[in-house]
C-alpha cells in the first residue's frame, strides 16, 4: 500500500497553534466572494465560466481550511480552564463552522464579513488565554478589513 498524502496536526502537546491560518483563510473567503460578486450576472463565455468555477472552488477550499484550523485549536488547545474563563468559545466555534458552511453554500458577501469577524473574536480569545496582548490592524490584502493580531515584542 502506497501512502500518497498525509495531513494532520500532532495530537501531542506541542503548543504550536496559531489562529492566523483561520484568519487568512477567512479573509480569502471574503475576497473570493467579492470577486464573484464583481463578475457579470450573465456569463457568456467559457473563459468567464472557467474563472467563476475557479473562484467558487477556491472559496470552498478556504472555507474548509477555516473549519479545519478552528476545529483543531478548539479541540486540541482549549482546555477546561480556558473554557471556564471564556465560555463563549463553544458557541463561537460552532458559529464559525456554520458560517463557513454558509460561505460554501452561498455567495452572499456578508457571510464572508461575518466569518472574518467571528474568527477574529476566536483569535482574540486564543491570544488572551496565552496572556498575549492583541491589536487591530487593517489587512494589507483585499478586502482590507480589520484583523486581530498579537502585539509582537522584541
Amino acid at each position: 500500500m502506497k501512502i500518497k498524502e498525509v495531513k494532520a496536526h500532532c495530537d501531542i502537546p506541542c503548543a504550536v497553534y496559531d489562529p492566523a491560518v483561520a484568519q487568512y483563510a477567512a479573509l480569502s473567503v471574503a475576497r473570493f466572494l467579492d470577486l464573484i460578486a464583481e463578475m457579470p450576472d450573465k456569463i457568456d463565455s467559457k473563459k468567464d465560466l472557467a474563472h467563476l468555477s475557479r473562484l467558487v472552488q477556491q472559496k470552498e477550499e478556504h472555507a474548509i481550511e477555516v473549519k479545519d484550523a478552528i476545529r483543531t485549536i478548539w479541540g486540541d488547545y482549549f482546555k477546561q480552564p480556558h473554557m471556564e474563563k471564556y465560555p463563549e468559545i463553544h458557541d463561537l466555534s460552532h458559529s464559525i463552522m456554520m458560517t463557513a458552511s454558509k460561505c460554501k453554500q452561498d455567495i452572499e458577501q456578508q457571510n464572508g464579513r461575518d466569518l472574518i469577524e467571528m474568527v477574529n473574536r476566536f483569535a482574540e480569545i486564543f491570544w488572551a488565554t496565552k496572556e498575549v496582548d492583541t491589536e487591530i490592524k487593517k489587512s494589507l490584502n483585499p478586502p482590507h478589513v480589520d484583523m486581530i493580531v498579537p502585539v509582537l515584542s522584541d
